[in-house]
């Protein structure tokens, strides 16, 4: 084959992919983000928008799949956070501490004695979730078991009664998918909004 030919084929092969690479930045850069978009938008609003939660006032709070830091006792408080200086979205991370690391362990006591003296229950009464943090820091979910210790403390707190804020409780229980998938959770901002909408 002549040079000019050979030139003549390798330019029409660069031309032939030029065409291909515009092409498939157009349909997967383009055309394939927005079709996914649109159908997030039309099946799954919420999710899609980052399930951003308001309150009564139509103000975002935050999302229903980050945890955030509750101040005081008329508010249910969440796990523990290691992300940044706690619920930091922007350095999420663990402590990075093994299971028998002695600083872990006594971070973990001091946290149930806290906990324990701050909700009226023995130590045995404190769960798992309440004294570690999760990997990502950020989890929004605490177990039903820790939602069920804090009741007294909220109930007394805002002036209600007790039956009442453990019946929110239990109405925000959320179950695993398919029956199985995960474990039964609470969403602690869900629970807030929720019990911030009782009024008191």
């Amino acid at each position: 084959m002549s040079a000019g030919a050979t030139l003549a084929v390798t330019g029409r092969q660069l031309w032939i992919a030029a065409r291909f690479l515009v092409a498939m930045t157009v349909v997967l850069g383009v055309l394939y983000p927005l079709a996914v978009l649109g159908i997030g938008q039309l099946v799954a609003h919420r999710q899609a928008d980052g399930s951003l939660l308001t309150d009564a006032s139509g103000r975002t709070v935050g999302s229903a799949l980050l945890g955030q830091r509750f101040e005081g006792p008329q508010w249910f408080v969440g796990r523990p956070s290691a992300a940044g200086d706690g619920y930091d979205a922007m350095a999420s991370g663990g402590s990075n501490l093994a299971a028998d690391s002695p600083e872990l362990v006594t971070t973990v006591e001091q946290r149930r004695a806290e906990i324990a003296r701050r909700d009226g229950v023995p130590g045995s009464a404190v769960p798992d979730d309440a004294v570690t943090a999760s990997g990502s820091g950020l989890d929004p979910d605490i177990s039903p078991e820790y939602a069920r210790i804090q009741v007294l403390r909220v109930a007394q707190a805002r002036g209600l009664p007790v039956d009442r804020v453990r019946q929110l409780v239990q109405a925000h229980v959320e179950h695993p998918a398919l029956g199985f998938l995960g474990q039964d959770r609470v969403n602690v901002l869900e629970l807030n909004l929720a019990l911030a909408g009782l009024g008191r």
